[in-house]
């Protein structure tokens, strides 16, 4: 039934809609700090709904179709971003036991042992041994006695301090985090991001790879030299280590008007992409401008409420 609402609401050809998902974890074990991300046995669920529902394209391969009227019915795309490792050890032989593809986004500045602004937050929080966090000297007064004894309290404090760091300049961001990794009395991880072998190994995998910028900045914060910085180095690094072009960007974070604006597209655009993903939530039509294609993601654990979801964003536009 599903099945046949899907082919109806995202027909073959010239009326045809693109779904194109977004993940970024995928935990070999449930997280209770973070109850909602995705976990091997959840995302193995997602992956035999989406293979019997949908038509799942590569990425590059659905642009095309999609800007020459030739999408199939029922047509999706899967992606990751930023980089994490899990997404090779956990994620990758998910998509090969249900023969899905994917394309995956990697900030090139945390490759072989790096480790993200927010994840040094969040592991900081997680790994701390102290009953509460001093971080006025850090964050600000509101900070000076942050409780982290049990799990509620390490939720709220982590969400806080994100919160309070997001949209700061990445340098200015990456030093607070550090600040704060010392103050919990915590090294930050040094596993949790891909390595260049795994990189590689995820593209000989039949996988798809794209640039995300080097330091996961906020675009719509950067000046247009900055910003070209960062996406041509990423595509740089990628090409070098993969030996081929890369043709596909995700923008970090990826609101329109908050976390990119024109400028970003631009140079994108002039950069020789072919194509990059925002993270607005709906589906990609004819008319969709294909640097600022929309992705989202279906949280809902019953496949009922799944594919509900799935349904009502293909009338999103």
């Amino acid at each position: 039934m599903l099945k046949q609402v899907l082919q109806w609401m995202s027909p073959a050809g010239a009326n045809a809609r693109l779904s194109v998902l977004i993940f970024h974890r995928v935990l070999s074990q449930p997280d209770p700090l973070f109850p909602d991300e995705v976990d091997a046995h959840r995302f193995d669920m997602l992956c035999g709904w989406l293979a019997r529902w949908l038509h799942v394209l590569p990425l590059d391969l659905a642009v095309v179709r999609l800007k020459a009227g030739t999408l199939p019915a029922r047509a999706a795309c899967i992606t990751f971003d930023d980089g994490y490792a899990d997404n090779y050890h956990v994620a990758l032989p998910i998509l090969k036991r249900h023969r899905l593809t994917s394309t995956f986004f990697v900030a090139t500045g945390f490759l072989d042992g790096g480790c993200m602004w927010n994840d040094t937050v969040i592991e900081s929080v997680r790994r701390t041994r102290l009953p509460e966090l001093a971080l006025d000297d850090i964050l600000g007064s509101a900070f000076a006695s942050v409780p982290v004894g049990s799990s509620t309290e390490k939720q709220a404090a982590i969400q806080a301090i994100i919160g309070r760091l997001k949209y700061l300049p990445v340098a200015e961001r990456a030093a607070l985090t550090t600040r704060i990794a010392e103050a919990a009395q915590v090294a930050p991880p040094t596993d949790l991001m891909l390595t260049s072998a795994e990189v590689m190994a995820l593209r000989q995998a039949g996988m798809q790879i794209g640039a995300h910028t080097v330091s996961h900045p906020i675009l719509a914060r950067l000046d247009r030299a900055a910003a070209q910085r960062e996406i041509a180095e990423s595509k740089q690094v990628l090409e070098t280590l993969l030996g081929e072009r890369v043709g596909l960007f995700a923008y970090p974070n990826g609101k329109p008007g908050v976390d990119y604006n024109p400028q970003s597209v631009e140079v994108v655009r002039a950069l020789g992409f072919d194509a990059a993903v925002s993270t607005r939530w709906a589906a990609s039509g004819p008319a969709t401008d294909v640097f600022q294609i929309p992705r989202f993601t279906p949280w809902d654990k019953n496949r009922w409420q799944f594919g509900a979801r799935l349904a009502r964003n293909l009338l999103k536009r």
